[in-house]
């Protein structure tokens, strides 16, 4: 229903524990290269758990592939939105963008005309930044909230 997206992630336990959440939503999880990991990395297979052939997960070599990919709404999840993340009507196909560790999202990429909006989670001032999992979690299960939880239990 709706895809999840990790441009250039650095950190195993952050794409493992997305892994399971998309297994748990129904969503996709689409991995752009470069990765700062191998897909077998062992700390990777424990976040995700038994959960890795639940989940959809596709790797892209480049944002332009993702792009050729996923022809519907690209949200750019960065420290710099202006829309909160509850504002968003979301739509089914519709992507959930996120940056790597430790620095989001590069500015090239937020200003990409393929972005439809700039978004933002609240956090309290002075915080830099919340957990790129837990993060996509909140993004994730909002849209699908908005949903009724679509084939959910």
């Amino acid at each position: 229903m709706f895809h999840v997206v990790f441009f250039s992630p650095r950190i195993p336990p952050n794409t493992g524990n997305a892994i399971r959440m998309v297994a748990c939503t129904g969503a996709t999880l689409h991995l752009v290269e470069p990765l700062g990991f191998e897909l077998t990395d062992a700390h990777l297979r424990r976040a995700g758990l038994d959960y890795h052939d639940l989940a959809r997960v596709v790797v892209h070599p480049d944002l332009d592939d993702l792009a050729a990919h996923l022809p519907g709404r690209m949200f750019a999840f960065t420290g710099r939105g202006t829309t909160r993340y509850t504002d968003i009507a979301y739509e089914p196909g519709d992507a959930l963008l996120f940056g790597p560790e430790p620095d989001g999202l590069p500015d090239w990429v937020l200003a990409d005309p393929r972005v439809t909006d700039l978004v933002r989670i609240p956090m309290l001032p002075g915080i830099r930044s919340l957990n790129l999992s837990n993060s996509a979690a909140i993004a994730t299960y909002e849209a699908w909230r908005q949903h009724d939880f679509a084939d959910g239990t």
